[in-house]
């Protein structure tokens, strides 16, 4: 249970109060008895003179005058609530206020008791002792009484009771006061201590919602003290934390937006490489949906080589690796990876790693070796060809008539084949790198279809190929380049003639789709094996090669139509079953 400051401080002050107030009862206390001893003493001392002075005038002489000894203590001794004792020089009582007369001679001798003694020696005598006559503890004080020679010793004795009562009236009355001076400290104390606290209370409160995150109070104490001074210290610490929180978190914005908007990924591990931090695009590279914080990179990555290399660093400290990373999951990429480690002052606090993706870039490079390798080997066919027979007719076959023809036709067939493999590598070129401008305009599809199938109507006649169309009575216009879109037309349905057997079908639709209008060249010819699909849009891939190169193809149409739709803002796919034929499906945006 939480105790407040105002009881603490009431509660503390009080005790020091009270032990305060104690300390001086019992000082006053002893001090009292004292006084009140020493003045009893000096009173019964005056008294005992003042009645030593009336016994001697009432003597006249020696035993004969103290006849009367008893009714003088007896008068004496009412008149001052004393007891008061007339004791012989020998030592006998010659008179006693508490003694009957007739029992005075049967009272022992008082020669010998120490107040009598220590009267005789130093005029005076004082004891503290029981008294078996009167049954109680007595002060004594006695004096001896006589002109010019003693003639006895004139006692007077109070009860300690008297005394003790008297002291215990005096420590009630000193009690009482204490206690109603407690009570008045108390209440007063509670006061005061409320008013120190609640300030401070205050700001407990206010740096208690400052370490919430709430700035925006402030104390409103305004004491030139030590309170004054601490609350003004509170208002710079809220002023100062609040404009470094400020700080921090626009940093920490800048920071976070750098690292998501970072293409590469980035880990950061401490020094028992458990993860840091771990970028938005890392977890997305890496599929990564729960919280990395506190794995290791091999529990959130899985892959060896990224733990290696963090291992390394962290062992042998080293300034900086850079590795090559394959990662097989989910799908194959690469990754260029650099480390280092995170020094500070000489000690290692972690360490940081950057991956590059660089799976585009490999393909990127395979793609320009196979393009490099495909061209070369393209090219060298038809120029082999056209070197071989031109070597043979510069060696004498020029002047046989019969075979000069057929010679100079393979060598036409084959430049007019290396023309057309320079002019789609001339056009790929210009559509990958934007340089073929395209003259978009509204035209009409069907007629661009039309002059499609009339370039290939002599191959159609001759392999006896059935067209057919799925063509809607009204279409809308499209938005396209007329000539670059008769360039897809005829190298889809190029194809779909040269790979449809004699007597086959070719089946050509057009729907409308949304925004767009979906053209789709099927036929029921040799077919794509699956394994192919995904490649059949790649330049010189062919399926069948040797079959793709009789029929004069360069391996380069496909490649064109996909750039050519992109370009038109459209989509191509294929689908195809082997044996069964295949459809070839693009789109072009509506006008």
């Amino acid at each position: 249970m939480k105790i407040r400051l105002h009881w603490k401080l009431t509660f503390i002050f009080c005790i020091a109060i009270a032990l305060g107030l104690a300390a001086g009862y019992f000082y006053l206390e002893s001090q009292m008895k004292s006084s009140f001893e020493r003045e009893l003493a000096v009173d019964i001392e005056q008294r005992l003179l003042l009645g030593r002075e009336l016994l001697e005038n009432g003597i006249s002489s020696g035993v004969k005058g103290l006849e009367d000894a008893d009714a003088f203590a007896k008068k004496l001794g009412l008149g001052q609530k004393l007891r008061v004792t007339v004791i012989r020089k020998d030592g006998t009582v010659a008179g006693d206020t508490d003694v009957l007369p007739e029992d005075i001679p049967l009272m022992e001798n008082h020669l010998t008791r120490p107040e009598v003694q220590e009267a005789a020696y130093n005029g005076i005598g004082v004891a503290r002792r029981y008294s078996y006559t009167t049954k109680k503890y007595m002060l004594y004080m006695a004096v001896p009484f006589g002109k010019g020679e003693s003639s006895g010793f004139l006692r007077y004795a109070m009860p300690i009771s008297y005394l003790e009562k008297a002291q215990e009236v005096s420590r009630k009355n000193i009690g009482a006061a204490l206690i109603i001076v407690l009570a008045l400290s108390v209440f007063f104390t509670f006061a005061i201590s409320r008013i120190i606290s609640q300030p401070l209370e205050e700001m407990a409160k206010i740096a208690k919602a400052m370490a919430g995150g709430d700035f925006s109070r402030r104390p409103s104490i305004y004491s030139k003290d030590e309170i004054g001074d601490l609350a003004s210290a509170l208002k710079y610490m809220a002023d100062e934390i609040n404009d470094k929180i400020e700080k921090i978190k626009h940093e920490g914005v800048k920071l976070d937006a750098v690292l998501s908007s970072m293409f590469e990924g980035i880990i950061v591990v401490d020094q028992k490489g458990d993860i840091l931090l771990m970028n938005p695009s890392l977890r997305k590279l890496f599929f990564v949906d729960s919280d990395p914080e506190g794995k290791t990179p091999l529990e959130v990555i899985r892959t060896a080589g990224v733990q290696d290399m963090i291992d390394r660093i962290l062992a042998d400290k080293e300034r900086l690796i850079s590795k090559e990373i394959s990662v097989m999951r989910p799908e194959e990429k690469a990754f260029k990876v650099n480390g280092v480690p995170i020094m500070r002052d000489g000690v290692l606090e972690g360490a940081v790693l950057v991956f590059h993706d660089i799976t585009e870039l490999k393909k990127l490079e395979e793609i320009r070796q196979d393009f490099v390798a495909n061209v070369s080997h393209e090219l060298r066919t038809p120029i082999s060809s056209i070197k071989g027979y031109a070597e043979t007719l510069i060696d004498g076959a020029i002047d046989d008539r019969e075979n000069t023809k057929d010679f100079v036709k393979i060598i036409y067939e084959d430049s007019n084949r290396l023309a057309n493999l320079i002019d789609d590598l001339l056009d790929l070129s210009r559509i990958e790198s934007g340089k073929m401008k395209m003259a978009f305009e509204r035209i009409e599809l069907e007629p661009v279809l039309e002059r499609a199938l009339g370039v290939l109507s002599k191959t159609i006649k001759d392999k006896k190929i059935n067209v057919t169309r799925s063509i809607p009575e009204v279409l809308p216009k499209v938005l396209a380049d007329e000539k670059r879109l008769a360039q897809v037309f005829l190298n889809l349905l190029d194809n779909a003639v040269k790979y449809t057997p004699d007597g086959g079908n070719v089946n050509i639709g057009i729907a409308r789709m949304d925004d767009h209008l979906r053209i789709d060249i099927s036929d029921n010819g040799l077919g794509i094996p699956q394994n192919d699909m995904p490649r059949i849009f790649e330049r010189f891939y062919r399926v069948d090669k040797a079959r793709s190169r009789e029929m004069g193809g360069t391996g380069l149409g496909l490649s064109i139509v996909k750039h050519i739709v992109l370009a038109h803002n459209g989509q191509v796919w294929a689908e195809s079953e082997p044996g069964r034929g295949s459809k070839f499906t693009f789109t072009v945006p509506v006008a």
